[in-house]
């Protein structure tokens, strides 16, 4: 196994340590759990910059990779709202679109037809992680100054409310946009071979 497809699995097992950290009733841990996040979104980074530094690609890595991905964002969500920081109608939107399409992508990828990923989308992904990372300092922030009255400023509801709506609607819409573009690919995956090749005649 290649050293972009190790990180890769690091980062699916360090997905489950971070929600336990993260939902936690110790401050300690909820601290340590934004440790535990920020390795594993460096992984994704790292693993990236190998692939492409040494051609270390494999069609498993690029089955994996985005799968890992959504993993550990879905989780990051679900956590979230599990802690009632965001509503969680938001993220069953925003978790059903990712893994939809994430699965898609993944399918395509294990049939050589790779489906194209929009500027929109790798747009989406920054921004949600941008997000995440606000949220979690934020929120682990506020948890260790306690009695400073932070809520005030970084962790408002108002204000958490309205950047989770922009985030949901964003990945809602890039999501069409994603099906939209790829439309000729997708319907070719679901083609039997045998009309494929007649068709083709």
């Amino acid at each position: 196994m290649t050293l972009p497809n190790q990180l890769t699995i690091l980062r699916i097992v360090l997905t489950p340590i971070f929600v336990v950290l993260l939902v936690s009733e110790n401050i300690s841990f909820k601290q340590i759990s934004l440790l535990v996040y920020v390795i594993a979104a460096l992984t994704d980074w790292y693993d990236g910059w190998i692939a492409r530094k040494f051609g270390y690609t494999t069609q498993w890595g690029r089955f994996l990779d985005p799968l890992a991905d959504k993993i550990l964002t879905s989780s990051a969500f679900i956590s979230f709202a599990s802690l009632h920081l965001v509503e969680t109608w938001m993220v069953v939107i925003i978790v059903i679109r990712d893994i939809l399409i994430t699965l898609l992508r993944s399918y395509a990828e294990l049939k050589n037809k790779p489906v194209i990923t929009t500027k929109s989308a790798k747009a989406k992904t920054f921004i949600q992680m941008i997000f995440i990372y606000y949220l979690l300092f934020a929120y682990v922030l506020n948890l260790s100054f306690e009695g400073i009255n932070l809520e005030l400023s970084i962790l408002h509801p108002t204000l958490i409310y309205w950047l989770m709506l922009f985030v949901t609607v964003l990945t809602l819409w890039t999501g069409v946009v994603y099906l939209c573009d790829n439309w000729k690919i997708i319907k070719t995956l679901y083609v039997p071979a045998g009309k494929r090749a007649s068709e083709s005649i």
